[in-house]
C-alpha cells in the first residue's frame, strides 16, 4: 500500500504516512496500489489500472467493510467475518471454540467477533487477508 499524498510505501495497519504525516487514504496525487503519480480526479491509475474513483481507492472485488463489520457483530461467534476477509485460521479458531465446547464457550467467540466487527466498522481493521483495502 502506498501513500496517496506522497507516493511512499505505507506499512500495513499504519494510521499516518511516516514520510508526509498525512492520514492513510488522504490525498489524491498517487496510486494507493503501486505508488505511481495520478492526476487529481483521475478514474484509474495508468500504470497498474487500479480504480481510484477520483481519489477514493476502490479495487474491483474488494471486500465490503460494512458487510465484514456486520458479520462480525451478528455472526462473530462462528468466525464468519474472518472467513469472509480470508483470515481462515482465526475464523476456524472461533468456529471450533463455539462448536467443540457445545456452545459453553460461545460467549468468548461472540465477544471476540463483536469487538472485531466494531473495529472493522470504525476503521481499525482496513484490509483483508491479502492486504487489499476494504471498500466503503
Amino acid at each position: 500500500m502506498y501513500c496517496k499524498n506522497c507516493g511512499n510505501a505505507v506499512e500495513q495497519g499504519a494510521v499516518v504516512c511516516t514520510n508526509c504525516g498525512v492520514p492513510v487514504g488522504g490525498g489524491d496525487r498517487f496510486c494507493a496500489n503501486c505508488g505511481s503519480q495520478v492526476q487529481p480526479g483521475q478514474a484509474a491509475c495508468l500504470t497498474c489500472g487500479f480504480a481510484t474513483a477520483g481519489g477514493a481507492a476502490t479495487m474491483p472485488g474488494a471486500k465490503s467493510k460494512v458487510a465484514a463489520g456486520l458479520l462480525g457483530i451478528f455472526l462473530g461467534g462462528f468466525g464468519i467475518h474472518n472467513f469472509y476477509l480470508g483470515y481462515t485460521g482465526k475464523g476456524l479458531a472461533q468456529l471450533l471454540i463455539t462448536v467443540l465446547s457445545c456452545g459453553m464457550l460461545a460467549v468468548v467467540s461472540e465477544i471476540w467477533g463483536l469487538i472485531e466487527g466494531i473495529m472493522i466498522l470504525c476503521g481499525s481493521i482496513t484490509t483483508d487477508a491479502q492486504g487489499n483495502p476494504l471498500s466503503d
